[in-house]
């Protein structure tokens, strides 16, 4: 079970982490495309959309349906729920993180706001 969650972390991160598969997915939230289309609007070959496209589709967050000659895509059924549960745990520790680094650099400066008057007196 935890294998395959860190493989579908994996291939989403992996995905995600070019901005031409970025750009499709926000193509796609607008509606439905073919390969040649997406191709046309990113300047890009029909072989390197198919790449593309190939990356996404196996990491879940692209479904492809051919007709006829045309493949249309669309979003795929994953919905990144785990992903953002992921991001989000690491966002809280961060978070209680940085506020425990607030504390120490309060305590800091009331010490040395102490510490000043006790050098004037």
């Amino acid at each position: 079970m935890v294998q395959h969650h860190n493989d579908r972390l994996d291939a989403s991160f992996a995905a995600l982490s070019d901005a031409t598969r970025r750009g499709v997915l926000e193509q796609l939230g607008r509606g439905d495309a073919s390969i040649t289309d997406l191709a046309e609007k990113f300047h890009m070959t029909l072989t390197g959309m198919k790449k593309h496209v190939g990356v996404l589709e196996q990491a879940g967050l692209v479904a492809t349906e051919k007709v006829g000659r045309v493949r249309t895509c669309k979003l795929g059924p994953r919905q990144l729920e785990h992903e953002t549960a992921w991001l989000e745990a690491y966002r809280q520790k961060w978070a209680a993180r940085f506020d425990a680094l607030d504390d120490v650099v309060e305590e800091l400066k009331q010490k040395e706001k102490h510490d000043g008057r006790k050098k004037r007196h």
